[in-house]
C-alpha cells in the first residue's frame, strides 16, 4: 500500500486518498495528458481567477486546485507518504469549509474572532500546512530543476530542509530522512510523470511560476495580520 503506484492511471492514484469531493475534482481531469500538465493548468486557471476577483482567492477552487497535487505526492512514493497523508487531510477540511465560507480570508478572520487560528484542527492552520505542501513541490521542481545532474534524493532532501523540516520534531526529521533513500530516480520520476527530459521541465517551470502568487497570497493573509509563519 505504501510502495510506489507504477503503471497506474494518475487520476486513480489520487482518487483513493481523498474525499468524494476531492476525488470528483481530479476525475474531471481525468483527460490532461499528464498529472503535471493538468495540476500547472489549474494553477495558471486558479491565478487568473484570483486576479479576475480583485485578488481575493475564493475557497471553492483553491481547494478543488489543492486537491490536484496529491498525485504528485503519491508520484515520489514512499518516502512523501507522511506529506500526502497530511496534505490530503487538510485539503479535504478546505473543501468541506467552502460550504460555509467564500474566500480564504473569510476563514482566517472567523479563526482571529474565535481565538483560533493556530489551534490543532483550525480551517487557518489545516491552510497554513496546505500552504506548506504547495510550497514543497515548488522548492523541490526548482531544485529538480537547477541542474541537469541534481539527483531526485538531493532535490527533495533540499526541499524538506527548507519547507518543512523546520517545523517536525528530530524523530519525525529522522524518520523523513531514511525514507529518502527510497525515492524514485531523476528518470524514473519523469516516466512516472508521463514525461520527457524536455516537457519535464516546461511544466516544472509552468507550476513554480503559477503557483508562486498563490503561495506568497496564503503568506501576505497571515503576515498582513501580524501573524508569524515560524509554526
Amino acid at each position: 500500500m505504501l510502495g510506489f503506484k507504477s503503471q497506474m492511471p494518475w487520476s486513480a492514484a489520487a482518487a483513493e486518498p481523498l474525499c468524494d469531493a476531492a476525488a470528483a475534482v481530479v476525475a474531471a481531469r481525468k483527460g490532461m495528458e499528464t498529472p503535471l500538465t493538468a495540476v500547472a493548468e489549474a494553477f495558471e486557471e486558479l491565478a487568473r481567477r484570483m486576479e479576475a476577483d480583485g485578488g481575493e482567492l475564493r475557497l471553492g477552487p483553491f481547494g478543488d486546485t489543492c486537491a490536484l497535487v496529491s498525485v504528485l505526492f503519491s508520484c515520489l512514493g514512499i518516502a512523501f507518504r507522511f506529506a500526502e497523508i497530511e496534505y490530503v487531510a487538510k485539503v479535504n477540511d478546505l473543501i468541506g469549509a467552502a460550504k460555509s465560507y467564500g474566500t480564504l480570508n473569510d476563514i482566517l478572520e472567523k479563526d482571529i474572532e474565535n481565538d483560533s487560528v493556530k489551534k490543532q484542527g483550525s480551517h487557518s492552520r489545516n491552510l497554513r500546512r496546505v500552504r506548506l505542501g504547495l510550497g514543497l513541490i515548488k522548492a523541490l521542481f526548482e531544485q529538480f530543476l537547477s541542474a541537469e545532474d541534481c539527483s531526485l534524493y538531493d532535490a527533495a532532501t533540499t526541499a524538506y530542509g527548507q519547507v518543512c523540516a523546520p517545523f517536525h520534531s528530530w524523530a519525525v526529521r529522522k524518520a523523513v530522512g531514511a525514507g529518502m533513500y527510497t525515492l524514485p530516480s531523476r528518470e524514473q520520476l519523469i516516466v512516472r510523470l508521463n514525461e520527457t527530459d524536455c516537457s519535464v521541465q516546461k511544466e516544472m517551470r509552468r507550476y513554480i511560476d503559477a503557483s508562486s502568487p498563490i503561495i506568497d497570497y496564503i503568506d501576505n493573509l497571515f503576515l498582513s495580520r501580524n501573524i508569524s509563519l515560524d509554526w
